[in-house]
């Protein structure tokens, strides 16, 4: 479990491997991951767009920009919870991670929530003990 907190949102990130949606010998490794945001704040938010880099173990980065997350964009009041569940597949055994969410507060003020980096590790990938 991943977590993160700017300006009262805490971020938590639950990533997984799904052996039975990957297919190692075809380069094909998949993931699922469950983010929580939770408003701890005193002010109302809304969640307007989203911006992840993902990154695979061989450094390659892939930048993906929306709006909302799973087709919604959630208005949060204090004390507050939104939970979703989303995927991502990669060519590479192992990968990274990280973005940053779009928030909008009642006052009409935009600032950005950290996503916190989080790693995306299969039973295929490479073990190294540094």
């Amino acid at each position: 479990m991943y977590s993160a907190t700017t300006r009262h949102i805490k971020v938590t990130v639950r990533p997984r491997f799904l052996a039975e949606e990957s297919r190692p010998a075809e380069g094909r490794y998949f993931w699922a991951y469950t983010v929580e945001i939770a408003n701890m704040g005193p002010e109302t938010v809304q969640l307007r767009s989203r911006a992840w880099e993902i990154t695979d173990e061989n450094g390659r980065r892939e930048d993906v920009r929306g709006a909302g997350v799973v087709g919604e964009q959630p208005v949060l009041e204090p004390g507050e919870r939104f939970e979703y569940t989303s995927g991502c597949p990669l060519g590479t055994p192992s990968g990274l991670m990280v973005g940053t969410y779009l928030m909008v507060a009642e006052s009409g003020e935009t600032f950005e929530v950290a996503i916190p980096a989080f790693s995306l590790d299969s039973p295929y990938a490479k073990r190294s003990v540094n």
